[in-house]
């Protein structure tokens, strides 16, 4: 049974960590580790608890989210081209997630796969800050983002499956290699977890729903969704301003020491 205490902490770990690229869920399969926590429900309990990060963005970008449901009616053209550059970033995560979220589940969802990914994520990012960037792209705001590097953000992406890689780092990685500022790319990776996590955690819920709702208490996961909403809305103010004048070197150091410390401690 999950405390409603240790669903707190959770929650805080996702919504601190969801946005940020350092992954989410290798921090939560680490906090879990570190609580003694385990079993199929509490896996689904890590996913589901993303509803409350993404009822965050729902927050903080619904002029955003309007404007694409007015594009869907026709009524914004603006909004229509970025539902429909969300929906082909998230096709290909989408497909390959069914196709492999069992074996996902069964072989990568443990510390020292998440170690393994938080340093290789480390060490890219590092490599990126360092390395003389391209050239902002003409456009401003969302529409910087095409078609093309709306497919190329998705497929970039697909790599975030592996639990430890973070899809924010994934995203906001391949949108600056393209050429897109560093906050419009951390905004378009905040909308683009509106399908992506919605859907995942539609799945799971689906999946592991019945194993949840016999092991843990509605209390708990209520405590898990609101602490992670809360925390994941100042987690993204604090993101975004950072992103205007610093660059993403620190966060890939962080990953690095935590891959280390993580790996010292489970040796």
């Amino acid at each position: 049974m999950l405390h409603p205490f240790q669903a707190i902490l959770l929650g805080v770990v996702e919504g601190l960590t969801e946005f940020l690229p350092v992954s989410s869920t290798g921090h939560l399969i680490l906090a879990a580790w570190v609580l003694g926590l385990e079993g199929e429900a509490v896996k689904t309990f890590e996913i589901v608890i993303q509803a409350g990060s993404l009822a965050a963005v729902l927050g903080l970008y619904r002029g955003s989210v309007l404007a694409m449901w007015r594009g869907c009616l026709g009524r914004d053209a603006a909004g229509r081209r970025l539902a429909i550059n969300l929906g082909i970033s998230f096709a290909p995560a989408a497909l390959l997630g069914v196709a492999l979220h069992r074996a996902i589940k069964a072989w990568l969802f443990t510390p020292s796969t998440v170690v393994a990914a938080l340093a290789l994520g480390g060490a890219l990012m590092i490599a990126v800050d360092r390395r003389r960037p391209c050239p902002p792209r003409a456009a401003s705001g969302l529409a910087a983002v095409g078609p093309r590097e709306a497919l190329l953000i998705g497929l970039a992406q697909c790599v975030a499956l592996w639990p430890g890689t973070s899809r924010s780092m994934a995203t906001i990685v391949a949108g600056l290699l393209l050429g897109v500022p560093a906050t419009v790319a951390a905004e378009y990776s905040f909308l683009l977890a509106l399908p992506t996590l919605g859907a995942a955690t539609i799945f799971d819920a689906l999946q592991g729903g019945p194993a949840l709702l016999r092991q843990l208490s509605g209390l708990s996961v209520a405590c898990g969704f609101v602490s992670a909403g809360i925390v994941a809305a100042l987690a993204i103010r604090g993101f975004i301003r950072y992103l205007a004048t610093r660059g993403l070197a620190p966060f890939g150091w962080y990953r690095l020491g935590l891959a280390a410390a993580v790996w010292i401690i489970s040796i």
